[in-house]
């Protein structure tokens, strides 16, 4: 792979970030500054999303969810769906972006613990290191030990632990599951799900300010997406998805410019190890670092 495609493809990522970032905002004005419900801007979001999905949904048509694993499809759909109630939720809360990203990327390292406990994976010192850091980074900026601490400074994590589910399940899926019935059962039933969540919290229709910025959300969600595809296609992944944590720096520049928030004090030194645990995951199972001390689970016997 050439130097121009490795560029192209940290470029691409970066981009991504940025528009996650833009999306993540629109999120957080709509929900908390204008009140729209929560679970109502879920459903907005994904069914805008399912739009632009249809040309790929038309393409490969409901044969292509043919599967001998409808339990774990469901289970995979259902967890993404918690997450993503749970994402939305911690915007409505008023928590800041940059707090909710930072958070929410402990996720690798509760997929690393489920990967231990459920897929029987070794677990080896460079994993637990980096779990260290990372959950150490949580701590500091969850500060549980304040007082005012309650359960809605959670959801972040909530999301963090739903989405990881929902990555081991489709982790086991892959392994002999085609690509497009994995695909396929997310975008036909994440909606629709959704949709039940948005009629049991009281569902509303978006005024046309709203719309705007749902709109407006949808297209940058579209290209953070097209982004994503392009950093893929340019480069391997082993080599852009470090460049995918930089998407918390875009989360912090976003909040500043735009909604006047910004890290202070000891919040950085979170953000920091939350950093550090996911990069030296990252490093350490790319460059392949043996684990000598690791332990088969008796899941792998």
């Amino acid at each position: 792979m050439n130097q121009t495609n490795l560029y192209k493809g940290a470029a691409y990522m970066v981009a991504a970030g940025i528009c996650f970032a833009l999306a993540n905002a629109v999120t957080w004005t709509v929900t908390y500054k204008m009140g729209f419900k929560a679970q109502s801007d879920a459903f907005w979001q994904y069914a805008i999303a399912t739009v632009f999905s249809l040309p790929f949904l038309w393409r490969h048509g409901i044969a292509a969810m043919k599967t001998a694993h409808p339990v774990l499809h469901l289970l995979r759909v259902a967890l993404s769906v918690l997450g993503v109630q749970a994402f939305t939720m911690a915007f409505a809360s008023g928590t800041p972006p940059w707090h909710v990203i930072a958070l929410v990327m402990t996720s690798p390292f509760f997929v690393m613990i489920g990967a231990a406990l459920l897929l029987g994976e070794r677990v080896g010192p460079n994993r637990w290191i980096a779990a260290a850091f990372g959950f150490t980074g949580a701590m500091i900026i969850l500060r549980p030990w304040e007082s005012g601490f309650g359960a809605d400074k959670l959801l972040p994590i909530a999301a963090a632990i739903t989405w990881g589910g929902a990555s081991l399940v489709t982790k086991r899926l892959t392994r002999d599951e085609p690509q497009t019935a994995i695909t396929m059962w997310l975008l036909v039933l994440l909606t629709p799900i959704n949709l039940m969540f948005s009629l049991g919290a009281g569902f509303e229709m978006p005024s046309s300010e709203i719309w705007v910025y749902l709109l407006a959300g949808g297209v940058i969600m579209y290209f953070a997406q097209h982004f994503l595809t392009l950093s893929y296609a340019a480069a391997d992944a082993a080599f852009v998805q470090p460049f995918d944590d930089l998407k918390l720096f875009s989360n912090i520049a976003v909040s500043w410019l735009v909604l006047n928030f910004a890290p202070e004090g000891s919040y950085w030194l979170g953000i920091l190890l939350v950093l550090s645990g996911s990069s030296y995951l990252l490093w350490s199972e790319h460059r392949g670092i043996p684990d000598e001390d690791a332990v088969r689970l008796p899941a792998e016997g």
